[in-house]
């Protein structure tokens, strides 16, 4: 053991333990890493060899017995029915069925979803209601053949601590210098400090400033395999990762038709992966989150107010020094047209995610270092009970150049600086310096880029600045765009007077409005204009009332094709069809319901169908409440009538549009198997004959 090894075992004692161990059981399992060490805890908290070597054994038995890998989930149900109960590792989820009145967990690996959970474990852990949690749980079988599930939980563990004391854990932190408390940070996050420069460490606080920081909102944009994510998937239990297919306001905000709040009251950070592929077809859900970045409150029929901080990770897979000495580009580029301007200035911090190093074992640490889970307790303490900006406020100084939403940002990124670093007294006067320049400079990077997509001067003041204690004023500079022109002075483009043409275009990148000419002194440069959601809207098609035949075995019709023109504005659509019943008929009404959700309006479904004494009315009710909680996620109400008397089929669209198919919805043939064309793509498989008629009621 080193100096700072022998000091964390004596000031920390039971919450430390050698991270080499952790490396050498994670390459063999996709386990979180507070999972792993949750039970090194248990078994390695010691520095005789010999009890070391016994307790990774203890864990390997551990994992082998009771963490279920997905292949083996049969195996795993089977050992539960034959030995009557049994302990696993797992991710449980709970559910509310509407429709049955009882909740339902679900554990991931296990792969059940029908499992019965008492009460009492949801109440205490709201967040199984939310995204889930990892824990240890006790299934055992059920024998009655009466009931309709096989398994129930008997017992649940979350994986956590059940107390910590956020006075030991300050006062623990006095014994260390600043340098020597940055170090231990690192290492508890498995990375040797001596293999980094300052400046690489500083990214790396940085990165767990949303962790700390409530409401803190900041982007890294970078290299892959520089571990943007790994915080969020596997450091801490309190915040968790989704990906943009799952950015809805249901999702994210708030559930109407639940009355529930999403993530952002069940996490304390909610973090975007891959946040270039985020698809957002609502525009409501950029609202709200404008408005949440904003303050930490929005409204949809109730006003909410939540804590919760939102990061956005991802990719930039072009060159830094070229994009900053471009008029055309700029590092936010890869961002989807989505996150407008409004949403960029919301950002406290662009970290420089291409500066930090890819991953490889020489920056792992064989040292020891906090267990990441006492030390991500240590931050959702302080996210929740510490609020740092007052005292920041009152020793910091800035610049003429920085305006409201600069000083906000760099406010909070040095109280996050504090909490990681300083979780009680306050740093020296060169410690405070140092994070304000850190701070100052993340914020400028968001506002460069902004400032070169602006055609007028609303973010032309970028040279922000900070005064030392001495009274001396630093304008500080982002290293990558300091001797760039084209972004420290971007060129303007004209703008059109009234009546006069518009400019010829160029080509520019994918994703934003061609950018007009603009002479400069020394040439034309084009520039990049925000995009607006009506420059990617379909031509306006005037729709007219159809009668027209499909004929056996014709192919080329979906219901995207036959519909889909006739959704526009529609809010409300009602189906009547009789045989929506079997498997395939089932299968038929998720694509279609898929295709109305494709146009981005409809809130509600009904669906009239019917059923005789031959039907498993159970069994369509199950697989049909499925779709109706799938919906739900997507803000969309489903709602099913079931009538054994109806014959009539008909779509009805509350925008005026009635579209009756002969045959209802299940007009195609049976594909022969599910490996043929058309099995899955409907406009290529062959129909029925039918007749289509669209009419206005």
């Amino acid at each position: 053991m080193d100096e700072l090894d022998q000091k964390l075992n004596a000031t920390f004692d039971g919450k430390v333990l050698r991270k080499d161990l952790l490396h050498r059981i994670k390459k063999g399992t996709n386990v979180p890493t507070f999972v792993l060490e949750f039970l090194l805890a248990k078994y390695c908290a010691s520095n005789d060899q010999a009890e070391l070597d016994a307790g990774m054994e203890a864990v390997l038995s551990s994992l082998q017995e009771n963490y279920v890998r997905p292949d083996e989930a049969n195996a795993a149900q089977s050992r539960v029915a034959t030995k009557g109960q049994h302990r696993f590792i797992d991710k449980v989820h709970v559910r509310y069925v509407e429709k049955e009145k009882r909740h339902w967990a679900a554990l991931e690996n296990f792969n059940s979803q029908r499992i019965a959970i008492g009460e009492k474990f949801y109440r205490d852990n709201d967040r199984l209601l939310e995204g889930g949690i990892w824990a240890e749980v006790t299934l055992a079988h059920n024998d009655i053949e009466e009931d309709d599930y096989a398994f129930s939980i008997v017992d649940l563990r979350p994986i956590q601590l059940t107390r910590f004391d956020f006075e030991r854990y300050a006062e623990g932190r006095a014994a260390f210098t600043r340098d020597e408390w940055l170090a231990a940070v690192l290492r508890s996050v498995g990375l040797e400090p001596s293999k980094l420069s300052k400046r690489v460490q500083m990214h790396f606080i940085a990165r767990l400033a949303a962790l700390v920081e409530p409401n803190y909102n900041y982007i890294e944009l970078g290299p892959r395999g520089t571990g943007k994510s790994y915080f969020f998937s596997e450091f801490s239990p309190y915040a968790t990762l989704i990906s943009g297919g799952q950015a809805t306001k249901a999702t994210l905000f708030y559930n109407n038709a639940r009355r529930k709040v999403g993530l952002v009251g069940f996490w304390d950070t909610v973090a975007f992966d891959e946040v270039g592929g985020i698809k957002v077809k609502d525009p409501d859900t950029i609202q709200i989150m404008k408005d949440f970045m904003a303050n930490g409150r929005f409204s949809r029929g109730a006003e909410v107010i939540a804590d919760a901080s939102l990061s956005f990770v991802g990719n930039i897979d072009v060159s830094v020094q070229q994009v900053v000495r471009s008029n055309e580009h700029d590092l936010f580029q890869p961002l989807p047209p989505e996150l407008d301007l409004a949403v960029m200035d919301r950002f406290a911090a662009y970290i420089p995610g291409w500066e930090m190093p890819k991953n490889s074992s020489e920056f792992l640490t064989s040292r020891y270092g906090f267990i990441t889970d006492y030390l991500a307790e240590a931050f959702h303490y302080q996210f929740k009970h510490t609020n740092r900006y007052e005292e920041v406020s009152k020793r910091i100084r800035l610049g003429k150049a920085i305006e409201g939403r600069d000083e906000k940002g760099i406010k909070k990124t040095v109280c996050a600086f504090l909490k990681v670093l300083h979780p009680k007294d306050p740093p020296t006067d060169e410690e405070f310096e140092e994070y304000v320049a850190y701070a100052t400079e993340c914020r400028r990077r968001v506002k460069e880029q902004m400032n070169k997509r602006k055609p007028d001067d609303e973010f032309a003041q970028i040279n922000l600045s900070y005064f030392k204690a001495s009274g001396e004023e630093v304008v500080v500079f982002c290293p990558e765009s300091k001797d760039a022109p084209a972004t420290q002075e971007p060129a303007r483009r004209r703008l059109s007077q009234v009546g006069e043409q518009p400019s010829e275009t160029l080509e520019v990148r994918p994703a934003v409005q061609p950018a007009p000419i603009v002479a400069t002194e020394h040439s034309a440069v084009p520039l990049p204009i925000a995009p607006t959601p009506a420059a990617f809207a379909p031509p306006a098609v005037e729709l007219k009332e159809q009668h027209f035949s499909i004929l056996y075995g014709d192919t080329g019709y979906s219901y995207e094709s036959i519909i889909g023109p006739y959704l526009q504005g529609a809010k409300a659509v009602v189906i009547e069809d009789p045989y929506i019943r079997l498997q395939h008929q089932i299968h038929n009404f998720v694509r279609f319901c898929e295709t109305l959700l494709k146009a981005g309006t409809v809130k509600k479904i009904s669906l009239i169908t019917g059923y005789d004494d031959k039907t498993q009315l159970a069994d369509i009710a199950e697989k049909l409440d499925e779709l109706k909680q799938s919906l739900l996620e997507l803000d969309v109400e489903l709602e099913v009538k079931l009538n054994p008397n109806i014959h009539d089929r008909e779509i009805r669209l509350d925008n005026g549009w009635v579209i009756k198919i002969g045959r209802g919805l299940d007009f195609y043939q049976k594909p022969g198997g599910w490996f043929e064309v058309g099995a899955n793509d409907l406009s290529l498989r062959k129909c029925l004959e039918t007749k289509v008629d669209i009419f206005r009621a």
